[in-house]
Protein backbone atom coordinates (compact mmCIF):
# COMPACT_ATOMS: atom_id res chain seq x y z
CA UNK A 1 0.00 0.00 0.00
CA UNK A 2 1.22 3.19 -0.70
CA UNK A 3 1.56 5.90 1.41
CA UNK A 4 -1.26 8.52 0.30
CA UNK A 5 -3.37 5.17 -0.25
CA UNK A 6 -2.42 4.20 3.92
CA UNK A 7 -2.96 7.87 5.29
CA UNK A 8 -6.82 7.53 3.40
CA UNK A 9 -7.20 4.47 5.06
CA UNK A 10 -5.99 5.50 8.42
CA UNK A 11 -8.49 8.61 8.27
CA UNK A 12 -11.51 6.48 6.94
CA UNK A 13 -10.78 4.38 10.25
CA UNK A 14 -10.72 7.37 12.59
CA UNK A 15 -13.48 8.69 11.52
CA UNK A 16 -15.59 5.48 12.20
CA UNK A 17 -14.27 5.49 15.51
CA UNK A 18 -15.09 8.88 16.35
CA UNK A 19 -18.59 8.89 14.76
CA UNK A 20 -19.35 5.76 16.63
CA UNK A 21 -18.18 7.26 20.18
CA UNK A 22 -19.75 10.68 19.40
CA UNK A 23 -22.88 8.67 18.74
CA UNK A 24 -22.70 6.52 21.78
CA UNK A 25 -21.02 8.61 24.49
CA UNK A 26 -21.85 12.43 25.38
CA UNK A 27 -19.66 14.77 26.90
CA UNK A 28 -18.94 14.72 30.13
CA UNK A 29 -20.69 10.91 30.44
CA UNK A 30 -18.76 8.35 32.10
CA UNK A 31 -17.61 5.21 30.19
CA UNK A 32 -15.22 6.61 27.32
CA UNK A 33 -12.32 9.19 27.16
CA UNK A 34 -14.95 11.75 26.71
CA UNK A 35 -15.78 11.73 30.91
CA UNK A 36 -13.68 14.85 31.71
CA UNK A 37 -11.62 17.48 30.13
CA UNK A 38 -7.37 16.65 29.84
CA UNK A 39 -5.89 17.76 33.68
CA UNK A 40 -2.92 19.36 32.00
CA UNK A 41 -5.12 21.62 30.07
CA UNK A 42 -7.46 22.77 33.25
CA UNK A 43 -3.80 23.08 35.21
CA UNK A 44 -2.25 25.52 32.44
CA UNK A 45 -5.54 27.04 32.19
CA UNK A 46 -4.91 29.20 35.44
CA UNK A 47 -1.41 30.74 34.58
CA UNK A 48 -4.53 32.72 32.79
CA UNK A 49 -6.55 33.65 35.66
CA UNK A 50 -5.94 37.56 35.47
CA UNK A 51 -6.50 37.92 31.23
CA UNK A 52 -9.04 39.97 30.18
CA UNK A 53 -8.84 38.35 26.84
CA UNK A 54 -8.29 35.00 26.48
CA UNK A 55 -7.43 33.53 22.92
CA UNK A 56 -7.26 29.92 22.78
CA UNK A 57 -6.67 27.05 19.76
CA UNK A 58 -8.04 23.75 19.87
CA UNK A 59 -6.40 21.58 17.21
CA UNK A 60 -8.73 18.40 16.92
CA UNK A 61 -11.02 20.23 19.78
CA UNK A 62 -13.59 16.80 18.90
CA UNK A 63 -16.81 17.50 20.76
CA UNK A 64 -15.84 20.03 23.07
CA UNK A 65 -13.68 17.87 26.21
CA UNK A 66 -11.16 20.54 26.34
CA UNK A 67 -12.62 23.15 24.47
CA UNK A 68 -16.07 23.58 26.63
CA UNK A 69 -14.35 23.82 30.17
CA UNK A 70 -12.08 26.66 28.66
CA UNK A 71 -15.03 28.54 27.18
CA UNK A 72 -16.92 28.25 30.70
CA UNK A 73 -14.17 30.10 32.00
CA UNK A 74 -14.60 32.85 29.87
CA UNK A 75 -17.88 34.04 30.77
CA UNK A 76 -16.60 36.92 32.92
CA UNK A 77 -14.05 37.92 29.98
CA UNK A 78 -13.58 38.41 26.57
CA UNK A 79 -12.06 35.73 24.47
CA UNK A 80 -12.44 33.06 22.06
CA UNK A 81 -11.69 29.14 21.59
CA UNK A 82 -11.09 28.48 17.88
CA UNK A 83 -12.05 24.75 17.63
CA UNK A 84 -10.42 23.20 14.13
CA UNK A 85 -11.61 19.08 13.16
CA UNK A 86 -11.80 17.55 10.52
CA UNK A 87 -15.18 15.35 11.19
CA UNK A 88 -18.48 17.24 10.45
CA UNK A 89 -19.83 15.05 13.34
CA UNK A 90 -17.41 16.32 16.04
CA UNK A 91 -18.18 20.08 14.77
CA UNK A 92 -22.17 19.58 14.46
CA UNK A 93 -21.73 18.22 18.58
CA UNK A 94 -19.43 20.86 19.47
CA UNK A 95 -21.85 23.90 18.69
CA UNK A 96 -24.82 21.93 20.03
CA UNK A 97 -22.80 20.98 23.43
CA UNK A 98 -21.28 24.82 23.54
CA UNK A 99 -25.47 26.55 23.59
CA UNK A 100 -26.08 23.39 26.11
CA UNK A 101 -23.12 24.71 28.16
CA UNK A 102 -23.96 28.21 27.48
CA UNK A 103 -20.88 29.16 25.51
CA UNK A 104 -21.39 29.37 21.73
CA UNK A 105 -20.38 33.34 22.07
CA UNK A 106 -16.90 32.05 23.18
CA UNK A 107 -16.74 28.77 20.77
CA UNK A 108 -15.37 29.17 17.03
CA UNK A 109 -15.50 26.67 14.90
CA UNK A 110 -13.31 25.19 11.84
CA UNK A 111 -14.35 22.12 9.95
CA UNK A 112 -10.86 21.53 8.90
CA UNK A 113 -7.55 19.33 8.74
CA UNK A 114 -5.28 20.78 10.95
CA UNK A 115 -2.22 20.15 8.62
CA UNK A 116 -3.86 22.76 6.32
CA UNK A 117 -5.23 24.84 8.92
CA UNK A 118 -3.55 28.14 8.94
CA UNK A 119 -2.45 29.46 12.05
CA UNK A 120 -2.83 33.45 12.52
CA UNK A 121 0.75 34.51 13.61
CA UNK A 122 1.37 35.67 17.33
CA UNK A 123 -2.39 35.18 18.20
CA UNK A 124 -3.30 32.34 20.40
CA UNK A 125 -2.62 32.40 24.35
CA UNK A 126 -2.93 28.62 24.28
CA UNK A 127 -2.88 26.30 21.67
CA UNK A 128 -3.87 22.71 22.55
CA UNK A 129 -3.17 19.69 20.81
CA UNK A 130 -4.56 16.04 22.29
CA UNK A 131 -3.89 13.19 20.90
CA UNK A 132 -4.28 15.08 17.08
CA UNK A 133 -0.86 15.65 15.67
CA UNK A 134 -0.08 11.76 15.24
CA UNK A 135 -2.59 12.24 12.86
CA UNK A 136 -0.92 14.16 10.32
CA UNK A 137 0.55 12.99 7.29
CA UNK A 138 4.14 12.51 8.22
CA UNK A 139 7.22 13.77 10.52
CA UNK A 140 7.75 16.46 8.13
CA UNK A 141 3.92 17.51 8.48
CA UNK A 142 4.67 17.51 12.29
CA UNK A 143 7.73 19.24 12.52
CA UNK A 144 6.36 22.09 10.25
CA UNK A 145 3.19 22.37 12.42
CA UNK A 146 4.77 22.41 15.57
CA UNK A 147 7.01 25.62 13.84
CA UNK A 148 4.29 27.25 12.92
CA UNK A 149 2.06 26.41 16.42
CA UNK A 150 5.32 28.11 17.87
CA UNK A 151 5.03 30.88 15.57
CA UNK A 152 1.30 31.86 16.08
CA UNK A 153 1.47 31.47 20.05
CA UNK A 154 1.61 35.13 21.92
CA UNK A 155 4.66 36.29 24.50
CA UNK A 156 3.85 34.25 27.37
CA UNK A 157 1.25 31.65 25.83
CA UNK A 158 1.46 28.29 26.20
CA UNK A 159 1.07 25.21 24.05
CA UNK A 160 0.04 21.81 25.58
CA UNK A 161 0.75 18.78 23.54
CA UNK A 162 -0.74 15.13 24.37
CA UNK A 163 0.85 12.77 21.43
CA UNK A 164 1.51 9.04 21.03
CA UNK A 165 4.47 7.48 20.18
CA UNK A 166 5.68 3.63 20.27
CA UNK A 167 2.38 2.45 19.25
CA UNK A 168 1.32 -0.86 18.77
CA UNK A 169 -1.83 -2.58 17.71
CA UNK A 170 -2.57 -6.59 18.43
CA UNK A 171 -5.47 -8.14 17.93
CA UNK A 172 -7.18 -9.64 21.11
CA UNK A 173 -7.11 -13.49 20.84
CA UNK A 174 -4.80 -13.96 17.89
CA UNK A 175 -1.95 -11.65 19.26
CA UNK A 176 -1.70 -10.44 15.53
CA UNK A 177 0.58 -7.84 15.15
CA UNK A 178 -1.49 -5.46 12.81
CA UNK A 179 -0.46 -2.00 11.20
CA UNK A 180 -1.31 1.08 13.68
CA UNK A 181 -3.64 3.19 12.51
CA UNK A 182 -1.58 6.30 13.17
CA UNK A 183 -0.13 7.73 10.20
CA UNK A 184 2.73 9.10 12.84
CA UNK A 185 3.99 6.74 14.69
CA UNK A 186 7.83 7.38 15.68
CA UNK A 187 10.06 5.63 19.31
CA UNK A 188 9.39 7.87 21.99
CA UNK A 189 13.22 8.80 21.96
CA UNK A 190 12.90 10.53 18.59
CA UNK A 191 9.34 12.25 19.43
CA UNK A 192 11.08 13.61 22.82
CA UNK A 193 13.67 14.69 20.33
CA UNK A 194 11.66 16.09 17.84
CA UNK A 195 9.73 18.13 20.78
CA UNK A 196 12.53 19.51 22.68
CA UNK A 197 14.22 20.58 19.18
CA UNK A 198 11.37 22.30 18.12
CA UNK A 199 10.63 23.89 21.63
CA UNK A 200 14.15 25.32 21.94
CA UNK A 201 14.79 28.22 24.30
CA UNK A 202 10.83 28.25 25.23
CA UNK A 203 10.27 27.58 29.08
CA UNK A 204 9.81 23.46 29.07
CA UNK A 205 6.26 23.52 32.20
CA UNK A 206 5.77 19.34 31.45
CA UNK A 207 7.81 16.68 30.18
CA UNK A 208 6.90 13.18 30.87
CA UNK A 209 5.89 9.67 29.21
CA UNK A 210 3.14 7.27 30.58
CA UNK A 211 2.08 4.16 29.00
CA UNK A 212 -1.26 3.74 28.14
CA UNK A 213 -3.03 0.59 27.67
CA UNK A 214 -6.68 0.47 25.88
CA UNK A 215 -9.41 -2.25 23.95
CA UNK A 216 -10.77 -0.24 21.12
CA UNK A 217 -12.17 -1.95 17.75
CA UNK A 218 -11.43 -2.27 14.62
CA UNK A 219 -13.48 -3.33 11.63
CA UNK A 220 -15.64 -5.28 14.43
CA UNK A 221 -12.61 -7.28 15.57
CA UNK A 222 -11.01 -6.38 19.18
CA UNK A 223 -7.70 -5.05 19.35
CA UNK A 224 -5.56 -4.29 22.32
CA UNK A 225 -3.75 -0.76 21.28
CA UNK A 226 -0.63 0.02 23.60
CA UNK A 227 1.53 3.44 23.29
CA UNK A 228 3.38 6.00 25.17
CA UNK A 229 1.71 8.74 25.91
CA UNK A 230 3.85 12.07 25.90
CA UNK A 231 2.44 15.03 27.62
CA UNK A 232 4.62 18.53 26.20
CA UNK A 233 3.79 21.55 28.31
CA UNK A 234 6.04 24.80 26.88
CA UNK A 235 5.71 28.50 27.53
CA UNK A 236 7.23 31.27 25.16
Amino acid sequence: MNKVNRVELIRSEEKKYHDFCYEQYKLFEAGSWLHKPVRSVLDILEQFEGYEDLQVLDLGSGIGRNSIPIAEAMKHRSGKVMCVDLLESAIEKLRINSEAYGVQAFIETRLSDIEHFEIEQSHYDMIIAVSTLEHLSSEDALARKLHEMRLGTAQNGVNIIIIGSNISEVGVGTSEPLDPMFEINLTTDRMLELLDTSYEGWEIQKRWTKPLAYDIERNGQPVALTTDCITFVAKK
